[in-house]
């Protein structure tokens, strides 16, 4: 593992039916019968949280939000991740910490074999102490129902935000950085990426989210997304 408390399977598929099928094995009890009749109730969640995406990135995401309320879809701009950067940090500790007890005896015995940038996040996950990492985990629970009291009061099927900061970037030296994709993981909620067109010929997309253990939900309501997005 990588990060015992926040480690999910993730997966590529080349069209929704495809990552339906996967989910429905990994998922424990999935329901088929679970249907939705109207289009989903999308959220904007405004803030510091979106102010991490690229210009470039947010005046596409909100062509595509205006593209959509020409469909007829309902979408409200709901302040979300107020405290963005604490969040951002109580993950990143989170994992450092429990990755660094996995590797705590293999990095001490071989440590000439592991790479630098890997050895960082091991001291750095050393030095988070038993507090600082219990309030993270806690921190997960919090946001969580933080973000499922929003989408209560708000009357919000999804969440649709950017995927990614920037556009796929060139080459293989980095995967980019998942800074917009970080608190739907760390809260735990299901989350589907769709492709939303190219720039300079390179893919970008937007992301839903649903509610906790609604995957099925989720799928439902991104087939009236995908009916309508392009």
């Amino acid at each position: 593992p990588f990060s015992k408390s926040s480690d999910h399977v993730g997966f590529f598929t080349q069209d929704l039916k495809g990552s339906k099928l996967i989910a429905s094995i990994l998922c424990d009890y999935w329901d088929d019968q679970i249907k939705t009749i109207d289009k989903p109730i999308l959220g904007i969640p405004e803030g510091d949280y979106l102010k991490q995406s690229s210009p470039e990135i947010l005046s596409r995401f909100y062509k595509s939000i205006d593209k959509l309320k020409r469909k007829d879809f309902v979408i409200k701009s709901v302040p979300a991740f107020q405290n963005i950067k604490n969040i951002n940090t109580q993950h990143k500790l989170m994992n450092a910490a429990e990755f660094a007890e996995v590797h705590q005896s293999w990095s001490r015995k071989y440590q000439n074999l592991y790479h630098k940038t890997t050895l960082n996040l091991i001291q750095t996950g050393r030095d988070v102490s038993e507090n600082e990492l219990n309030k993270a985990k806690q921190g997960r629970l919090e946001l969580r129902e933080e973000l499922e009291n929003l989408q209560q009061i708000h009357s919000i099927d999804l969440w649709i935000s950017p995927a990614a900061t920037s556009t796929a970037p060139l080459g293989l030296k980095s995967t980019g950085n998942p800074a917009m994709n970080l608190p739907w993981t760390y809260s735990g909620l299901p989350t589907l990426t769709l492709p939303s067109g190219f720039s300079s010929g390179l893919p970008w997309g937007i992301q839903v989210s649903g509610q906790y253990n609604h995957d099925e939900r989720l799928y439902q309501y991104a087939k009236w997304f995908m009916k309508n997005e392009n």
